[in-house]
């Protein structure tokens, strides 16, 4: 599913979307153990908070899960991070997640593999992430 390139402007939409914000994320990410520094990269320049409930927005880059409906949640960044450079160790060429669920996993595995296969049983879930971004 492609993935849509947003302007700053909508960037700028919801919650805290400051590049200081995000890089405090990866201030902390690095703080507990993240060290590959593609997935750094790509963390601190991607919209956590567009991947959430409008109201969730000023949490998106707390080191926390969030609910994204249907008992679903997004994961910590912590989470996020280290599954991502576990992925990333095995230099794959193809990747398949399950469960897609806001597509912000999807989103960071899509910037750092050449394939990438998600797959989301619960069918709002899909049409969120297949329309765009978040909630």
């Amino acid at each position: 599913m492609p993935l849509p390139e947003l302007s700053p402007r909508e960037l700028r939409g919801r919650g805290m979307t400051s590049q200081r914000t995000r890089d405090r994320m990866i201030e902390r990410l690095v703080q507990q153990g993240v060290s590959d520094p593609r997935v750094l990269d790509v963390m601190a320049s991607e919209p956590r908070h567009l991947f959430v409930d409008e109201a969730l927005a000023h949490r998106a880059y707390e080191d926390t899960a969030l609910p994204i409906g249907f008992g679903q949640t997004l994961s910590q960044p912590l989470t996020v991070a280290r599954m991502t450079e576990l992925v990333l160790r095995t230099s794959p060429q193809r990747v398949l997640e399950v469960g897609t669920g806001s597509g912000y996993q999807t989103l960071i595995l899509s910037r750092l593999v050449e394939t990438l296969y998600s797959v989301e049983r619960i069918y709002t879930l899909h049409e969120r992430a297949e329309s765009g971004y978040g909630g």
